[in-house]
């Protein structure tokens, strides 16, 4: 890397950190909802409780994935405050700047890579989930370590960046179990057509392993069943495949006793749900989740909706949505040319893999705006791309092929965004404001409270 791309990234770096930090001590004054208040108290009462005092074995926990528990937990105890846990994730958040920026120069170039670096510091919805208590921004920033270290392994000799890639991984695993499924295909990238790529994907899974199976042991001894990471999973693909409402779900649901019977219960549901709408049942969950996935919403508008805020007047909320969406929406349409001039590499085989990837896995189960947040750097470094490739003079030449696969993505775009947009059109905004009680789709409270409630 060049010296001059390594000073970009370190002041974006300190941007990115510097902004988080300031939207958690400036943010209008607001109190946790829905999945936040869940997470809180498991990691500041539960957790350092006398009856658990941080013990795994004692703590009755499996619904989630545990990592960001323990983030909160241990940031609680030391400095006894929330802010604190806002500022510390302040902190870690903006480390997702120099992993996205190394990552775009190995796979597009410096400028590509710095533009992107710059998208992730200042983007809105990042900005805000940082000083939220919800995990995706501890996932995502592991998640993204773990890539940059597997695009850094991707070379002979890298033995330990293998092993270390693998180890992060790992850890993201624990924060949000998608990432298990990923793991086998990032090892097979690694091992594809390269020298010695065999061995550094079996270290890579030997060191998210390692990292895994003491969960998973502990799940098995404290709960006397098999659960690699958590439960959530299943739940998650029975209510995003099953005809029933999502009333009727829950209900089925909480009259299982006991947690594991509860995971065994939607699992086999999930499954006859799934075989049930054969054989359309791929083309129709296309339709109806990639939509929602890709909606031009967020989770800071959620938050606005809910009331969370008091009630705002019109033209501030208005203001506040068109920061969060304005954004989403400018990356989108670069991504349209940034698609047009990709180079054709193995690191932009990966990126495009985990975001094939990513998207299907929310059609499975269900799409919601939340859900993509550890995908959106692929976007930005695509996005970069297209920035660095419409600012060329004269532009560069593409092919017919270039041409038809831009074209097919804008597509796709237009109709996974096109439905929000058209409700945003004709629908009144702001909702009448419910203080936090309000159910929205993708995340609304089960009956008794959250799957998670101690």
């Amino acid at each position: 890397m060049s010296r001059p791309f390594r000073r970009g990234l370190l002041a974006l770096t300190l941007a990115g950190v510097g902004a988080r930090l300031l939207f958690a001590v400036l943010e209008p004054r607001t109190f946790p909802v829905a999945d936040e208040t869940m997470w809180l108290t498991w990691g500041t009462r539960v957790l350092p409780s006398p009856e658990v005092g941080f013990s795994p074995l004692r703590l009755r926990f499996i619904f989630h994935p545990p990592l960001y528990v323990y983030f909160l937990g241990a940031v609680h105890a030391a400095f006894g405050s929330l802010l604190a846990i806002k500022l510390a994730q302040g902190v870690l958040g903006g480390l997702l700047v120099p992993a996205v920026g190394l990552v775009g120069a190995r796979a597009l170039g410096e400028r590509p890579g710095l533009v992107a670096a710059g998208v992730c510091a200042f983007y809105p919805e990042l900005v805000w989930f940082s000083a939220h208590f919800w995990p995706e921004t501890v996932f995502t920033v592991l998640l993204w370590w773990g890539i940059e270290r597997l695009t850094a392994a991707d070379s002979p000799g890298s033995t330990r960046v293998s092993i270390g890639a693998g180890l992060v991984l790992g850890l993201a695993v624990l924060a949000r179990e998608t990432v298990l499924y990923f793991l086998p295909l990032a090892a097979l990238w690694l091992a594809w057509r390269r020298a010695g790529g065999k061995r550094r994907a079996a270290l890579v899974l030997a060191g998210a392993l390692l990292v895994i199976l003491p969960w998973t042991l502990r799940n098995w001894v404290v709960f006397r069943a098999f659960v690699p990471v958590s439960t959530a999973g299943a739940l998650n693909l029975w209510q995003g495949n099953t005809r029933l409402t999502r009333q009727e779900v829950y209900e089925e649901y909480w009259a299982v006793h006991g947690r594991v019977e509860k995971y065994s219960h939607a699992r086999r549901r999930a499954i006859e749900a799934v075989l049930e709408r054969q054989p359309w049942w791929l083309f129709e969950k296309i339709r109806d989740e990639m939509p929602r996935f890709w909606a031009a919403h967020g989770q800071p508008v959620v938050h606005l909706e809910r009331g969370a805020y008091g009630e705002v007047p019109r033209d501030r909320a208005l203001a506040a949505v068109a920061v969060v969406l304005v954004p989403y929406l400018a990356v989108l349409a670069l991504f349209v040319p940034g698609v047009a001039g990709l180079p054709l590499n193995r690191p932009v085989a990966l990126l495009l893999g985990f975001l094939v990837f990513y998207a299907l896995l929310h059609v499975a189960a269900h799409g919601y705006p939340r859900y993509r947040v550890p995908a959106l750097p692929v976007l930005f470094l695509v996005a970069g791309q297209g920035w660095v490739f419409l600012r060329h003079r004269p532009l560069p030449r593409v092919g017919p092929r270039r041409l038809l696969a831009a074209g097919a993505v804008a597509a796709a775009l237009a109709l996974g965004v096109g439905p929000s947009l058209w409700r945003w059109a004709e629908g009144p905004w702001p909702p009448e404001w419910t203080h936090g009680h309000a159910e929205v789709e993708g995340d609304a409270l089960p009956p008794g409270g959250e799957p998670g409630e101690p």
